[in-house]
């Protein structure tokens, strides 16, 4: 039991597998560290369009919020219901990562960022903080890296949940400046939708230059002007 609390409280990476992944989350991880807890996530590491948004979340013990899951295991009737209590009986923050830190950092970096500025907006300090995923942001916390973390942890999965209805929420209005994208639907992935536009009207302000699908465009583009 010592050397596994000093797993956690010198914030290693430690993967909690599971024979059933198909399991849901649950709050056994919150409940064996004890105190209060957060947990992190992020959404938009894959889109070709937008920023990352990471969300924090401090569950109340008392009022857990039922069927909580892993965001893209959810439809998105289920998932905005699941927002609204989220939001209503939480403590939670958000953080962000603009397209220019993106491309300068490299998405890894900057999806780090974002989990760092999440847990630095929250309303309180926590102590301890579960991270989906295999690597830790900088934080003034103790952490731990989950692996798969939104499919384990009650409250890593409540903050992939929010950031996605956030980050969803953005690039709908990104949407109204851009409607040629179908990012109201795409949410800026690289759907063929997405991809055809690129093609016929080329990238926008939006887009990320470092991704390789909108570099080789730019650089196709200024072939063509040389």
């Amino acid at each position: 039991m010592l050397i596994i609390f000093a797993l956690f409280y010198f914030s290693e990476v430690y993967s909690f597998n599971m024979k059933k992944e198909t399991s849901k989350p649950n709050y056994n991880l919150e409940r064996d560290i004890g105190g209060v807890i957060c947990g992190v996530d992020e959404v938009g590491r894959g889109p070709l369009a937008g920023p990352v948004i990471a969300a924090a979340v401090i569950l109340d013990p008392a009022n857990i919020p039922l069927h909580l899951n892993d965001s893209k295991k959810l439809s998105a009737k289920k998932r905005q219901a699941l927002n609204d209590i989220i939001i209503a009986t939480a403590e939670y923050a958000y953080g962000e990562a603009s397209l220019e830190e993106i491309d300068e950092l490299n998405i890894l970096h900057a999806s780090l960022l974002a989990m760092s500025r999440a847990v630095a907006n929250l309303p309180r300090k926590v102590d301890h903080v579960l991270v989906d995923g295999n690597k830790l942001p900088a934080l003034d916390a103790p952490a731990t890296a989950v692996i798969k973390g939104d499919q384990k942890s009650v409250s890593i999965a409540a903050a992939s949940i929010i950031a996605k209805i956030k980050r969803d929420f953005l690039m709908k209005n990104l949407a109204k400046m851009h409607p040629e994208y179908g990012w109201e639907r795409n949410s800026g992935y690289g759907t063929r939708e997405h991809m055809e536009a690129l093609s016929l009207v080329g990238p926008s302000r939006f887009h990320r230059k470092s991704f390789a699908p909108i570099r080789d465009l730019m650089t196709q583009e200024n072939n063509i002007n040389d």
